[in-house]
């Protein structure tokens, strides 16, 4: 092992036992070079007034090498903000100003120990870095039934996790806390869980209301309490479209302090937030009361990214960047809410004028970009394929019954249209089986 990996070890050990064993094998290895290219490079940086023969980019007339092919579309941005490596953790100054965010949006965190979020390739990048810190083979992944599928991928496929499923309602529709409840308690055995906490909800569109959010920390103290090590991660990816009496906030912020076997790791981004999902900007953020525990993460974190990605993106950093700190930025973002709501709220009541009822029910939503319909009278995957084939309508599958409708992506006013196009593939579909 190396001696920088061995410190960190200590450290996070010394601060705080139970956060030490959550790691996996390849956490306890994993460490961000002190020496090498990066941190020679940083000192002749700093130092290398006349020559800085260092990093592996090419300079000309003092600035980044580059086309101008590509410079005179980006001629609004400097060559340093765009051509350079970002440093492995991301622009310090975008790291500060997603933390201020954060705060702004989420106030409970005004008071919180929690470290300053690490870019990540947008979101999937962050949960991978999640599983690659403490995801072992046989580790159990506690995940509702109603799941983003890329979760298998990344924890069990990749890292060897077992995936542990509760339904996502309970029997009043609501969000099952005695079901996670129950998943947690059931690793007792393990020791140890990876809790994922995904609000809104993909593909359900649906986020817990306060009540539920209470719920939802007392069965995670519950597992705690019993002894098993949790790592409690808040998949934040819709993060903000709240569109009814919902959590507003992140459960990130109630988790902190929450127990000392309870590790918050919070996995967001500008993808959704800001509606840029090509530019793959994401973070990842730990909450702990020691900041040298804090550190440690961080530092193991860097280790993953060095040894993956080396670093993200720098010019769409930049751009994010930017658009934090325009004055402009909060009423565009709030002019595309309302729009995003508008397209949920027409949903809704669409759904319930009851036009639809004998072929559909819905599962509650409240929020994000999507919701689910509960078919009832034919088969979600021939619908899917009936629907592309004969209306030229697309949709997601998921199960026997469940059909998974972007709302996100389909203009107000072609909303009525899409829902009654669905009706005749169903209607079709009855036709058949008849």
């Amino acid at each position: 092992m190396h001696a920088i990996a061995a410190q960190l070890n200590d450290t996070i050990q010394r601060e705080n036992p139970h956060v030490y064993e959550m790691l996996s094998n390849l956490a306890k290895l994993i460490y961000f070079p002190k020496e090498g290219i990066l941190s020679q490079s940083a000192e002749a940086k700093a130092k290398a007034k006349k020559y800085n023969a260092t990093i592996g980019i090419a300079l000309e007339n003092g600035q980044p090498m580059h086309l101008k092919v590509i410079q005179d579309h980006l001629s609004a941005f400097q060559p340093k903000d765009i051509y350079e490596y970002a440093p492995p953790a991301g622009k310090p100054e975008l790291r500060a100003a997603w933390r201020k965010k954060m705060i702004e949006e989420q106030p409970s965190l005004a008071s919180q120990s929690f470290s300053n979020p690490i870019v990540t390739n947008a979101l999937t990048h962050g949960l991978s870095i999640v599983a690659d810190l403490f995801a072992d083979i046989g580790d159990s992944v506690i995940i509702p039934d109603k799941n983003w599928e890329n979760y298998e991928l990344t924890f069990s496929i990749r890292r060897g996790a077992e995936m542990v499923y509760y339904p996502l309602y309970n029997n009043e529709m609501k969000f099952n806390a005695a079901g996670l409840r129950e998943a947690i308690l059931a690793q007792k055995d393990k020791g140890k869980a990876i809790v994922v906490l995904n609000f809104p909800n993909n593909p359900t569109g649906y986020t817990p209301g306060p009540e539920e959010g209470k719920e939802i920390l007392a069965a995670l103290k519950a597992g705690a309490d019993a002894g098993i090590n949790i790592v409690a991660v808040t998949d934040d990816a819709y993060f903000g479209l709240f569109f009814e009496d919902s959590m507003q906030e992140s459960l990130f912020a109630n988790l902190c302090n929450l127990h000392p076997r309870v590790l918050p790791v919070k996995v967001d981004g500008a993808t959704k937030e800001e509606y840029v999902w090509g530019f793959r900007v994401g973070f990842i953020t730990y909450a702990d009361p020691s900041s040298d525990l804090l550190s440690a993460l961080e530092q193991k974190t860097l280790g993953i990214i060095r040894a993956t990605i080396s670093s993200g993106a720098h010019p769409s950093q930049t751009f994010v960047l930017h658009a934090l700190q325009s004055p402009e930025f909060h009423a565009q973002k709030q002019e595309k809410f309302d729009i995003m709501k508008g397209r949920a709220n027409r949903v809704k009541q669409l759904l319930d004028s009851g036009k639809f009822d004998d072929a559909w029910g819905y599962y509650p939503f409240n929020s994000g970009y999507f919701m689910c319909l509960k078919l009832k009278t034919v088969d979600a995957e021939t619908l899917r394929n009936h629907l592309l084939d004969q209306y030229g309508v697309g949709t997601i599958a998921l199960g026997e019954t469940d059909l998974r409708i972007a709302f996100s992506c389909i203009e107000e006013s072609g909303i009525d249209e899409l829902f009654d196009l669905i009706h005749s593939g169903v209607k079709d579909l009855e036709k058949v089986t008849k």
